[in-house]
């Protein structure tokens, strides 16, 4: 008996279902007829998006789509690292832009290697000479080669494309949603059907049979996946499956959000994204040609609307009367299970936290690669779907605490908000990391090769905050080791290597700053416009 799945029906657009459909049909080698359907009505999420670098590795070579190709077409720009600003500094009130530009109060988390020396992370060496005063230099620009190639603006690679290190990328979502659309339609063969979802149908196991649409279609299927967004409308509302709240453990759940002119030959064009702290959030900055994404994520507990909006727009100098203003609210959480019955939920409709790491589009295709891993036959074998709940439920979890690092370790405590976050509890992982950090074990030692490249995606998904991202924060915050790593006191002949290999991070600084072009002139040939 031929118990495969024939008929795979996405509920939903944007980046998630249309990422989905192309992704699933080239996983089963246009095997299973997949039908997508989105109501035209419901309007775009977001402005401006962030990614982390194994974006282009999962999906777009996957798809056998050219990294230019994608980029052009979803007016994208490059992204190296994030750039925390202010989340030392207590005060009141908003920095403007021209204020926070010039402070001193940054660190990087960037997306580079993490150099080793006798398979133990640089930046305990830097940790022992720092406790030993040998050095005050910060671990990011002490550890890593691409701070000075960001305060230079360079791009990080060359104007022939070749690579100078590891990057992810910014981009409009919406015209990566178009851009997957037209891919999976004319390319992959999915179906897509533009019509408004009237009723589930389901069998008295509780199974989906079928979707019946406004327009009168019935479109049935064996597996059903949900891309509805944040309304869940398979796994929550037709399978009554609970959305598990995190507000104990993150507390924004709103943003306001524009676009925002900038003049890029005059000030050239930042190779990171920015995440300026405010009095009850903190606000992103995405740079793309010609303009930047920005948005406030606050606490409604602490900032009103209006408040918000007022502070925001005082920030980049904006009328909020004039400027085109996106009003957001958003639930953080995850469904208590991803995968219910014969319905698998992907990307708004599954989890989400807060964008502070961009980990958004990250959860969506990590749970797209779960479940082509995963992919069932009819019969739905409950380790099949086991093993899928607990891959996505550890990646959420594990990302949560990691974003949760950020607020409960700032020194900020000058705003009821910073004060309210040092209140919160945090999860037995983080308390396991603080931990070792605290006695200068390796908190996540390298997984990466030479390149940064991780060895297999199992172990990316696996151990997503590695290569010195808990050093990043926890240094970048001011929260030092309480001693050095144990081991190399009995190691002088390593500290004396690790010397060199500080010395060698320089040379490479100085090297790259002088080499690479700038951000802004990779980005005026890319994408075509001299």
């Amino acid at each position: 008996m031929d118990h495969r799945i024939k008929k795979v029906v996405i509920l939903g657009g944007g980046t998630a279902g249309w990422m989905t459909a192309a992704y699933l049909s080239k996983a089963l080698q246009n095997t299973v007829e997949i039908t997508l359907l989105e109501a035209a009505s419901v309007p775009p999420i977001g402005v401006g998006e962030a990614t982390v670098p194994n974006l282009h590795r999962v999906v777009f070579d996957f798809l056998g789509i050219p990294e230019d190709e994608w980029m052009r077409e979803c007016n994208a720009s490059f992204k190296t690292a994030v750039k925390f600003i202010n989340w030392r500094t207590p005060g009141e009130g908003s920095p403007t832009a021209r204020e926070w530009q010039g402070r001193p109060d940054h660190f990087y988390h960037p997306f580079g290697l993490l150099p080793s020396q006798e398979q133990i992370p640089l930046s305990h060496y830097w940790s022992y000479k720092r406790l030993l005063g040998e050095t005050d230099e910060p671990f990011d620009y002490a550890c890593f080669r691409e701070p000075a190639i960001m305060d230079a603006k360079k791009a990080p690679r060359s104007l022939d494309g070749e690579p100078a290190t590891y990057y992810a990328w910014h981009f409009d979502a919406h015209l990566v949603a178009d851009f997957l659309r037209r891919f999976a339609t004319e390319k992959q063969g999915v179906l897509h059907v533009q019509d408004t979802l009237r009723q589930v149908q389901k069998d008295d196991r509780g199974f989906v049979t079928a979707l019946t649409t406004e327009g009168g279609r019935v479109l049935d299927a064996d597996l059903f996946i949900d891309c509805s967004g944040f309304r869940g409308l398979l796994i929550n509302e037709a399978l009554g499956e609970p959305f598990i709240d995190m507000n104990d453990h993150l507390l924004c759940d709103s943003a306001v959000a524009a676009s925002v002119p900038h003049d890029d030959e005059a000030n050239g064009v930042e190779p990171y994204t920015s995440a300026i702290a405010m009095p009850s959030g903190w606000t992103w900055r995405i740079p793309l040609l010609g303009r930047f994404g920005s948005g406030y994520v606050y606490s409604s507990k602490f900032a009103s609307r209006d408040q918000a909006t007022e502070d925001f727009c005082k920030l980049w100098d904006l009328d909020p009367e004039t400027t085109p203003l996106n009003q957001i609210s958003f639930r953080v959480g995850r469904n208590r299970r991803a995968w219910v019955n014969n319905v698998v939920s992907i990307g708004l409709a599954s989890c989400f936290l807060e964008p502070l790491e961009s980990t958004g589009i990250y959860f969506i295709y990590a749970a797209i690669y779960q479940l082509a891993k995963h992919f069932p036959d009819r019969r739905f074998d409950p380790v099949l779907v086991d093993r899928f709940n607990h891959q996505i439920e550890t990646t959420f979890d594990e990302t949560r605490d990691f974003l949760q690092a950020h607020f409960y370790f700032s020194p900020r405590t000058d705003t009821p908000f910073w004060q309210a976050n040092k209140e919160l509890e945090l999860a037995d992982g983080i308390l396991e990391k603080v931990a070792m950090y605290k006695a200068g074990v390796p908190v996540n030692p390298p997984l990466t090769d030479e390149r940064g490249y991780y060895g297999n995606f199992e172990a990316e998904f696996n151990n997503f905050w590695t290569n010195g991202s808990y050093y990043c924060i926890f240094t970048g915050m001011g929260m030092l080791p309480d001693r050095p790593l144990p081991a190399l006191t009995y190691k002088p002949e390593s500290i004396q290597a690790a010397d060199l290999l500080f010395a060698k991070v320089k040379q490479q600084q100085q090297a790259l700053v002088a080499d690479l072009p700038s951000n802004y002139d990779v980005l005026r040939q890319l994408h075509r416009k001299d």
